[in-house]
């Protein structure tokens, strides 16, 4: 379709990395001072308050955040009481069993922001102070007027393993624990101090939708520790190629926390970058706006320059969060940005999880596929980088978005099948390979399969293979491969549920499920079994 001029002369955005495009925006264009404060958000329609005077800028912030430790400059034309959050979302710190962080959004700037802990709803004791985060996002001409995002995190440690906690959030003027507020007041859980069995949930490709609705109402029927976004989290970047030429309405943000406040005020959402995250506007690598929106752990090679590379360790399980926009030979607006840190750091903490005691499993997850035969097919950029040390430190499972369906790999060694995984079957990484999950159905529009492959799935199994596909190559040609591991194929918008069972037998319990609930694929992961 055609692109509005968003700036930057298409023809040359398209010769520019995400670097050069923000050094040009930042040199050229010029920032209308109007302000339009998105936040309010009621019967499912965006409200914009206006502001006049109150989100001036002293300066450009590199990373397009304003904020620290200091609170927010408050509004002079509103009183604190009635600025009310919304959008409170949760994510573990880098230890999910002392600590959490607490994230909001505000739709005006308000006065000493926080969060109230406590292990009892009418006892929330401790306060915490929150950091805000300005983000600023530039008018264009004839497209959008400029907006004034506000988001409040607060980073709770010092919590008690396995342990029940309520909260509100609050700023002057604003007293979580009012009577007409209490209905806000959330809770988590934080990790228990020795391995127990616990359910997590994972998708990628939300957006704002009935759909992207629907699934989380089936994450919460699901009662999950956490839930894994594998990235394109909201869709405001429209196009999804880092570009300033990209379709951009950062007012869909305040439609998407604001659609996820019932399932991310209690349920942790732990989320990494896809390729429709990378927007061009607020900093030169892209993520000004993710570091802005969302509170992650500390715990990858530079939480400054990759907010969604980073692990954790829940139970029996250790996770880790890759950006494959770094190694992504389909779109490379953000090609080679890590400078190879991310790749070295991921065989160090894959080194690190294998030999911690008490991990049985090592799940990853990121957007762009290793394995797929959907639309996006493969990024032969992220088997090359990392399929390596996938296989050297036999990952046991990893999830992937991108593709909006859901496609599962048999285990996959050495590039070819492994082992067959049909319907219920299981799998050991430690003799067998990797089995790979695209788990894109999580609410926006789907894809399909190649031509006349049809999909095959619990209950209409139609083994169809080989499959006619392709990968990317680095020179962005589309490499025509015909392909045996294609176990399983959905066509529908969907979600992973995955049960870690620690005991005499450890295995993860691996299962997809339709919007309503229904299974559609189901397998086992057993080591040395």
């Amino acid at each position: 379709m055609d692109l509005p001029d968003f700036g930057i002369p298409p023809r040359l955005a398209r010769g520019m990395s995400m670097a050069e495009q923000h050094e040009y925006l930042r040199t050229k264009l010029t920032r209308r001072r109007t302000l339009v404060t998105a936040g309010a958000v009621a019967g499912g329609l965006l409200a914009g308050c206006a502001g006049p005077g109150t989100a001036e800028r002293a300066g450009a912030d590199p990373k397009g955040l304003r904020g620290s430790a200091s609170p927010a400059r408050a509004s002079g034309a509103v009183h604190g009481s009635v600025v009310a959050p919304f959008g409170r979302h949760l994510a573990f710190g880098a230890d999910p069993k002392t600590q959490m962080r607490v994230s909001w959004q505000l739709p005006l700037a308000v006065r000493k922001p926080f969060a109230r802990i406590g292990t009892a709803p009418d006892a929330l004791d401790r306060r915490v102070v929150a950091e805000i985060r300005d983000l600023h996002t530039p008018a264009l001409d004839g497209v959008r007027p400029a907006f004034e995002q506000y988001y409040a995190h607060a980073a709770v440690d010092g919590l008690l393993p396995g342990t029940t906690y309520y909260y509100g959030v609050g700023h002057d003027g604003f007293d979580p624990t009012a009577a007409e507020h209490r209905a806000a007041i959330g809770s988590f859980r934080t990790a228990p101090a020795a391995p127990e069995s616990f359910v997590f949930t994972a998708f990628g490709d939300q957006g704002v939708s009935q759909a992207a609705a629907a699934n989380d109402d089936v994450i919460l029927r699901q009662k999950p520790a956490f839930h894994l976004h594998a990235g394109d989290i909201c869709y405001a970047d429209v196009n999804g190629q880092g570009r300033t030429t990209d379709g951009y309405d950062p007012g869909y943000w305040d439609l998407f926390l604001t659609q996820n406040e019932p399932v991310a005020r209690t349920v942790p959402w732990m989320v990494t970058t896809g390729n429709h995250d990378m927007e061009a506007w607020y900093s030169p690598d892209g993520y000004g706006g993710q570091l802005a929106r969302w509170s992650l752990p500390e715990s990858g090679f530079d939480a400054r320059s990759a907010p969604g590379v980073y692990s954790f360790t829940y139970g029996n399980v250790g996770f880790v969060a890759l950006d494959a926009n770094d190694v992504s030979w389909e779109i490379p607006a953000n090609l080679g940005f890590s400078g190879g840190r991310q790749t070295t750091w991921l065989a160090a903490e894959l080194t690190r999880l294998r030999a911690a005691k008490g991990v049985d499993f090592v799940v990853v997850f990121f957007h762009h596929c290793a394995y797929s035969t959907s639309t996006h097919a493969s990024d032969g950029g992220v088997r090359a980088a990392w399929l390596p040390l996938f296989a050297e430190h036999q990952v046991d499972l990893v999830i992937n978005g991108h593709n909006h369906v859901y496609e599962r790999t048999d285990a996959i060694r050495d590039g070819a099948v492994g082992r067959a995984v049909p319907i219920g079957g299981s799998t050991d990484p430690t003799r067998d390979g990797t089995v790979y999950v695209t788990a894109g159905g999580g609410g926006k529009d789907l894809y399909g399969f190649p031509t006349g492959v049809k999909e095959s799935y619990e209950g209409h199994v139609t083994r169809d293979t080989p499959v006619d596909t392709f990968a990317w190559t680095k020179s962005r040609a589309q490499a025509p491969e015909t392909v045996e591991w294609s176990r399983v194929r959905y066509r529908g918008f969907s979600l992973l549920t995955v049960e870690a069972l620690t005991g005499g037998s450890p295995r993860l319990r691996v299962s997809a499920l339709d919007q309503k609930g229904e299974r559609v694929d189901h397998f086992e992961v057993r080591r040395g079994a």
